[in-house]
C-alpha cells in the first residue's frame, strides 16, 4: 500500500459533452483524464443517470409515481418537503429526484445501482488506461443539525469508504473508541469543490490518497457500507413522524425504533409522561407499572415503542387504565 502523503490535489476537467442514454463513461473519462495509479475517479451520479436513461417527464403524475418508486418510507415531513429513505437506503430529500442540470420538462433518478456502476467504471478504465483506480459515484445531500448541502458518495468501487482508527491512540496517548472517518465522503466534497454546481465539470481526479485505493479486483465494501440500517439511527425519524407512527397501531414500521432500551430507561421515560407512575416489577424482559389515575392506553404503548417495548397484553384504543405490563421487542 503507498503511503499516505500530505498533498491532495483535485483537478475537473472541461469539455465534457453531452451524456445521452448509452454514453460509455469509462470512455469519457479515459479521454479526458490522465490517469494513474491510485488516483480517485469521482463521478457526478447525474451523468450516471443519464447514460443509464433514468430520466422522466416532469408532470406531477410522473414525478408522484417517480416518487413512490423509489421512495422505500417517509422519514420526515414539513409541507412540501419530504425527507425520505430511498429504495438504495439513503436518506434523502424527494427520493434522490432531481431537477437541476437536465433538460426542461425532466427529472433524473438516481443511478440503479451505484456501487454497481462504480465497479463497472473502475474495470472498463483498468481495461482502457491500464490503471488501478478507485471510483466514487456522488451526489448532493442535506445534513442533520445543519444548513447547506454537500456531495456524498453514493458508490464506490476500489477504495476504502472509511479509515478505522478505532483501537488506536493519538498523539496524547488518548485512546480512539469510535473515530470512523468517511473518507469516501470527504473525496466526494473535496471533488465537488472543484466541479462547481454550475461549472459544467461533473468529472474529478483526486491524487494523494493512493492508500486508500485497493489492489485490482478488490473493490471493497462499496458506499453501501457506509449507510446505517433500519433501527440503528437515533434519528430514523423526524419529530412528528415518530409521534405519529408510535400512536399508530400500524407496527410496519415500529422496528425503526431500534433495539429495546434498558428497563431503566424505559421506566424513566414513562415517568416523564406520567409522574406519578409506580413500578412494582422491574426485570430486564418485564416491567410491570401502576398509575394512580387511568391513563389512555394507547399513550403508554407510543412510549413503549418508542423505546422497544410493547404491552404483554392488548387493549382498546380508548382504554383507560391503571396498570400494563410490558416486554421487549424481540426480532
Amino acid at each position: 500500500m503507498t503511503a499516505r502523503s500530505g498533498e491532495i490535489t483535485v483537478t475537473a476537467p472541461d469539455g465534457l459533452g453531452e451524456i445521452v442514454p448509452g454514453t460509455d463513461l469509462a470512455v469519457v473519462v479515459a479521454d479526458l483524464m490522465d490517469l494513474m495509479d491510485g488516483d480517485v475517479v469521482v463521478v457526478t451520479s447525474k451523468i450516471v443517470s443519464k447514460a443509464e436513461g433514468r430520466i422522466r417527464p416532469s408532470d406531477d403524475a410522473s414525478y408522484e409515481q417517480a416518487f413512490a418508486d423509489e421512495t422505500i418510507r417517509v422519514v420526515a415531513r414539513r409541507g412540501m418537503t419530504r425527507i425520505v429513505r430511498n429504495r438504495l437506503g439513503l436518506v434523502m430529500a424527494a427520493a434522490g429526484i432531481d431537477r437541476s442540470n437536465v433538460e426542461a420538462g425532466t427529472i433524473v433518478l438516481l443511478p440503479a445501482d451505484p456501487d454497481a456502476t462504480a465497479r463497472t467504471l473502475r474495470e472498463r478504465l483498468a481495461e482502457l488506461a491500464g490503471v488501478n483506480v478507485g471510483v466514487v459515484v456522488t451526489d448532493t445531500a442535506g445534513r442533520a443539525w445543519r444548513d447547506g448541502q454537500t456531495d456524498i458518495a453514493i458508490g464506490v468501487a476500489g477504495l476504502t469508504p472509511a479509515e478505522v482508527f478505532a483501537g488506536s491512540v493519538d498523539s496524547y496517548g488518548n485512546p480512539l473508541a469510535v473515530t470512523l472517518p468517511a473518507v469516501a465522503d470527504e473525496i466526494a466534497g473535496a471533488a465537488e469543490l472543484a466541479q462547481g454546481k454550475l461549472g459544467g465539470r461533473p468529472l474529478a481526479r483526486v491524487r494523494g490518497r493512493a492508500d486508500l485505493v485497493l489492489p485490482r479486483g478488490d473493490h471493497g465494501p462499496g458506499a453501501v457500507s457506509l449507510q446505517r440500517g433500519e433501527g440503528a439511527d437515533l434519528f430514523g425519524f423526524g419529530a412528528r413522524e415518530a409521534v405519529v407512527t408510535a400512536l399508530a397501531t400500524d407496527e410496519t414500521w415500529w422496528h425503526v425504533f431500534g433495539a429495546a432500551a434498558a428497563s431503566e430507561e424505559f421506566t424513566t421515560a414513562l415517568r416523564r409522561v406520567f409522574p406519578d407512575l409506580q413500578t412494582t416489577r422491574l426485570e430486564e424482559d418485564l416491567v410491570e407499572v401502576q398509575l394512580a389515575a387511568p391513563a389512555p392506553a394507547s399513550v403508554l404503548r407510543a412510549v413503549a415503542v418508542s423505546h422497544g417495548w410493547r404491552p404483554v397484553e392488548a387493549t382498546p384504543e380508548a382504554a383507560l387504565v391503571t396498570s400494563a405490563c410490558f416486554s421487549p421487542t424481540r426480532p
